[in-house]
C-alpha cells in the first residue's frame, strides 16, 4: 500500500510540475521596433535575424509586430520570404505597423483617393505576408475638429479595404493623442467617430499613463476597442512603478484584448536582448496574465 501510494503521489507530483509548466508559456508578441538596433533595417535583418528570432523564441515570444514596411517589402524581402523567415524561427506573423498621412490638400479638400492608392499595395503585401492586422502608427494631428473629420472618414475608409482583404485595422496612441482639439479630447474623438467594425484601437499603455490618462477607465468607456496593447514600462516591465499592469491584465476581457505585444523603447543593460527577457519573464511569471487571449 505504501509503495502504491508513493507511485500516486510521485505521478501527482510530476502532472502538478508539467501543468506549472505549460502555465508559463503564454501568448506574447514582440514589437520588432524593440531590437531595431539589431534587425531594424533591411540590411541589419539580412545580417541578424536568424540568431536574433531564434534567441526571442527561446525566451517565450510567440508572434511578431512588423515595422519596416516599404513599396510592398517588409525588412527588404517580399512578403512570402518574410513569413517564411517569420516562421522559420518557430513564431507567428501577427501584425505590422505602418502609416500613410493626408497631405495638406487632402485634410482641406476630404479628397483622399490618392492615399487610399497608397493603401491597395501595402494591403496586398501584407495579406500575402500572413498578417492579421495592420496597425497606424500615428496620424496628423488635427488642427480643427474639421480636420479632425476627414481624419476619422481616412481610418474607416481604410479599415473597410482591410476588413475586405480579411485582415483587421487599428490605431495605435502615443501621448499627443490625449491632448485637445477646439476642447475635444483627439483619442476619444477618433473612438467615437470611427466604426467599431472597421477600426480597433491599439492602445500603448505606457503613452496612455504617460498622457495622463487610466487605460482601464478607456477600456470601460469603450469597451472591446482595444483587441491589440502595446504592453510597455519606461525601461523593462515593473521596473519603474508608473504602469499598473496587474490592474490592466485584470480587465483585459473589458478591453476585448485578443493579443499582448511587447515593446521595448530602452534599456539600461548593454544588451537589448537581456531586456528583453526581463519583460518576457515578467509576463510569464506574472498570475494575472492568462495563457491565452484569443479564444
Amino acid at each position: 500500500m505504501k509503495k502504491i501510494l508513493m507511485i500516486v503521489c510521485l505521478a501527482a507530483t510530476f502532472l502538478s510540475c508539467g501543468m506549472n509548466a505549460d502555465a508559463k508559456k503564454k501568448d506574447m508578441a514582440f514589437q520588432m521596433y524593440s531590437v531595431r538596433e539589431l534587425i531594424g533595417n533591411p540590411e541589419k535583418f539580412a545580417q541578424n535575424h536568424k540568431k536574433v528570432l531564434a534567441r526571442l523564441a527561446a525566451m517565450g515570444y510567440t508572434a511578431t509586430e512588423a515595422a519596416n514596411y516599404d513599396n510592398g517589402k517588409l525588412y527588404g524581402l517580399t512578403p512570402e520570404e518574410y513569413k517564411a523567415e517569420i516562421e522559420a524561427a518557430g513564431l507567428k506573423v501577427l501584425s505590422s505597423h505602418v502609416g500613410h498621412n493626408l497631405s495638406d490638400a487632402e485634410l482641406k479638400s476630404g479628397n483622399f483617393d490618392g492615399a487610399l492608392k497608397w493603401w491597395e499595395q501595402c494591403i496586398d503585401a501584407h495579406k500575402r505576408a500572413g498578417m492579421q492586422y495592420i496597425v497606424n502608427p500615428g496620424v496628423n494631428y488635427p488642427k480643427t475638429l474639421a480636420e479632425a473629420d476627414v481624419i476619422c472618414k481616412y481610418l474607416n475608409k481604410v479599415g473597410e479595404m482591410v476588413s475586405a482583404a480579411g485582415m483587421k485595422f487599428g490605431y495605435h496612441n502615443h501621448s499627443h493623442e490625449f491632448g485637445k482639439v477646439e476642447g475635444k479630447v483627439w483619442y476619444d474623438y477618433m473612438l467615437e467617430h470611427t466604426d467599431a467594425d472597421k477600426v480597433f484601437f491599439q492602445m500603448d499603455v505606457y503613452w496612455a499613463v504617460r498622457g495622463q490618462v487610466s487605460p482601464v477607465e478607456y477600456f470601460k468607456k469603450y469597451p472591446g476597442r482595444f483587441i491589440l496593447l502595446h504592453i510597455k514600462d519606461h525601461r523593462e516591465f515593473g521596473e519603474s512603478g508608473m504602469v499598473g499592469f496587474d490592474a490592466i491584465f485584470n480587465n483585459a476581457d473589458i478591453a476585448g484584448l485578443k493579443y499582448p505585444i511587447v515593446e521595448l523603447e530602452g534599456s539600461n543593460r548593454p544588451d537589448i536582448m537581456d531586456g528583453m527577457k526581463v519583460c518576457a519573464d515578467y509576463l510569464k511569471a506574472a498570475k494575472f496574465v492568462k495563457a491565452s487571449y484569443n479564444k
